[in-house]
């Protein structure tokens, strides 16, 4: 899969910190790498507009599977680097997933829709759209016809998605989706498994889970071959994988002025330092 990781890199959906200066996450922690794996639909423009165009849809949970193909499809047929990606995803789950087991192919509520809308269509097989809410529809191959879910007892359901970290949503609400269906997700497979330990929980609810990239020490060696990073960077990244909280932890002691410069920063930022701070996450105090 070293074309995928070279999208990955090249459409900054893997994208590494400067140094000494991590990212600030939306849990209020912080970490030396951001992942945006939807960049792969092409570039960041298309991929936000698409996104933008889903919130757009979400009115009509019945139409939305057809409108968002369409934009899909389109993109499929005119942007090299989606074509093959999602060609090296339909190819990755041929030749691993036994595909007469698999009656549906299934994606959440936002971004698994980039990548399991045209997945279903070439595969050919319908599709099961779910929504936050844990409501489902389903639409034929094509996306001709889409209606409120019925119920699909017995069947087996492959669940395609853009990112595992530790499967929050898998556990919260694709997999009790499937069952409040009667069906059972056999399968996942995502393009970037962050090695979270989300790979595990799936696989203990009896889903069988594949990924195309993993976020591990070999990438991070491939970005320094690239020159996308230097020594210090992969210091930090290698650091991290083996032990995030304690890697993060050990920076915020030897730099004591980055959380007081990010509450003094922009509102974004300045929000999710607070975080940090009032939960005490790296145990600071």
């Amino acid at each position: 899969m070293s074309d995928i990781m070279s999208y990955l890199f090249e459409t900054k959906a893997i994208k590494f910190c400067e140094e000494n200066k991590p990212f600030w996450y939306t849990s209020g922690k912080i970490g030396p790498y951001f992942i945006n794996t939807h960049f792969v639909y092409g570039n960041e423009t298309d991929a936000n507009n698409l996104l933008s165009y889903i919130d757009e849809c979400l009115a009509d949970k019945n139409t939305l599977p057809q409108k968002v193909f369409a934009k899909v499809l389109e993109q499929y047929n005119t942007n090299e680097i989606y074509r093959n990606v999602i060609n090296s995803m339909k190819e990755y789950i041929e030749n691993n997933i036994d595909l007469s087991d698999v009656d549906y192919i299934s994606g959440g509520e936002r971004r698994d829709w980039f990548f399991s809308n045209i997945i279903a269509y070439l595969l050919n097989k319908p599709h099961i759209s779910i929504y936050k809410d844990l409501s489902t529809v389903i639409s034929d191959s094509n996306f001709e016809n889409t209606k409120s879910a019925e119920k699909i007892l017995g069947q087996k359901v492959l669940h395609i998605a853009d990112l595992v970290t530790v499967a929050s949503s898998y556990i919260r609400a694709w997999i009790p989706a499937i069952r409040l269906l009667g069906g059972t997700m056999g399968y996942s497979c995502v393009v970037v498994d962050r090695m979270q330990g989300g790979k595990e929980r799936i696989e203990n609810e009896g889903v069988k889970s594949y990924s195309l990239v993993q976020v591990d020490n070999s990438l991070f060696e491939t970005a320094l071959n690239k020159g996308i990073i230097n020594n210090s960077q992969l210091e930090m990244l290698e650091g991290f994988y083996k032990d995030p909280d304690g890697t993060m932890r050990n920076f915020l002691v030897g730099h004591p002025d980055f959380i007081e410069n990010a509450l003094n920063s922009d509102e974004k930022t300045a929000k999710r330092a607070k975080l940090l701070v009032e939960g005490n996450l790296y145990n600071l105090n």
